[in-house]
């Protein structure tokens, strides 16, 4: 028995395998292109277990993918693998479109080629499990009900739209061809190995250069936080229990503004790695322009997957923004690794025009 695990080189990619791996015997077979996102030091612990083993290739290649799946024959695959920064979208919606869209029909099409040549007993236990996002469901207004599993898509970014389009295959294929899906939408994760694009290890990351900690329009753009190892144990859970063909959205319960997220990791900084001068890191606070279509609050409502599957988050917002700010001041050599030129060219053409 093995699991075939596509993007297991990014931030929630990495830390399932590794999850996995504590929680279970099952092999697992790691697929990634290695983008600038994908890092295989975050598994380097994993190198010499031999229920691990990683093949560097692209969802969009189909023969690849169709060899491998003969190759490994895994009774389940969980898919990862994404484009996943808005603001990386808005400025260049190309690799989301190949990536999320082509790329995820054309793993479809290989799997279907590969659950149709299956038994009965092997097409009976066989899953296809897709990971998005909440971002699908557009945004929403303060006090309005949170994102069920049935509120309507209403995509704002090239990012959503093109993750809302992934989500309409994998249910098609369920639907036309009988293949054993299963779908989470998931709220904004956080935790160990998340690219320092993202909000909270941007902040992090740039706090401790002595750089500014840029915050978009006012602030007060609403996310509900998921600590990544409480998502992981999530998907588990569906991959396990959940029912063909349904959806499972999976949220932290930690609604949260923007910049509260940045003066909570401020205040931890502040107390467990102060700066030199005595000066608070808040200091270095810097209100840039708003991004295009700027969506102002995302809430999942996470009551079916604990009604129907019995999972709800171990960490609050408090115990997980610590371990996370924790894990990064640990792991200094891990942060100077990813902070590739490339990484500083693009952090410059994201903020550096943006007015102050």
């Amino acid at each position: 028995m093995t699991i075939l695990v596509t993007g297991g080189a990014g931030f929630i990619g990495s830390n399932f395998v590794i999850d996995w791996l504590e929680s279970k015997d099952e092999p697992v077979i790691n697929l990634d292109k290695l983008t600038y996102a994908g890092n295989l030091e975050n598994l380097a612990g994993l190198q010499d277990d031999p229920r691990y083993a990683f093949v560097r290739g692209d969802i969009g290649d189909r023969p690849f993918i169709e060899i491998l799946l003969q190759k490994h024959k895994p009774r389940a695959l969980i898919h990862f693998a994404a484009e996943s920064h808005v603001d990386r979208s808005i400025h260049g919606p190309d690799d989301f479109i190949q990536t999320n869209i082509v790329g995820t029909f054309n793993l479809l099409e290989a799997v279907r080629a590969y659950f149709s040549a299956m038994d009965e007993a092997g097409k009976s236990s066989f899953r296809f499990l897709h990971v998005s996002t909440d971002e699908v469901y557009g945004s929403l207004e303060v006090g309005a009900p949170a994102f069920s599993e049935t509120h309507p898509y209403e995509p704002n970014s090239p990012y959503s739209a093109s993750k809302a389009s992934s989500d309409h295959l994998v249910r098609a294929y369920h639907h036309t061809y009988g293949l054993p899906v299963l779908t989470t939408n998931c709220s904004n994760n956080y935790g160990p190995y998340q690219f320092p694009e993202k909000l909270i290890p941007l902040m992090i990351v740039n706090a401790l250069a002595g750089k500014s900690l840029p915050i978009y329009g006012d602030g007060m753009q609403i996310r509900d936080w998921l600590y990544v190892s409480d998502h992981c144990a999530a998907i588990r859970r569906v991959l396990d229990a959940g029912c063909l063909g349904e959806t499972y959205n999976i949220g932290g319960w930690n609604e949260k503004p923007n910049r509260e997220i940045v003066h909570a990791i401020i205040g931890l900084l502040d107390e467990l790695r102060p700066r030199s001068d005595g000066i608070s890191y808040g200091e270095q606070i810097a209100t840039v322009a708003d991004r295009p279509g700027h969506d102002r609050r995302y809430a999942i409502d996470a009551s079916k997957i604990e009604r129907e599957l019995g999972w709800r988050p171990a960490e609050t917002f408090v115990t997980g923004i610590r371990k996370t700010v924790l894990w990064y001041l640990e792991h200094p050599e891990w942060v100077g690794n990813v902070q590739s030129g490339a990484y500083r060219d693009w952090l410059e053409k994201n903020y550096a025009q943006r007015d102050k």
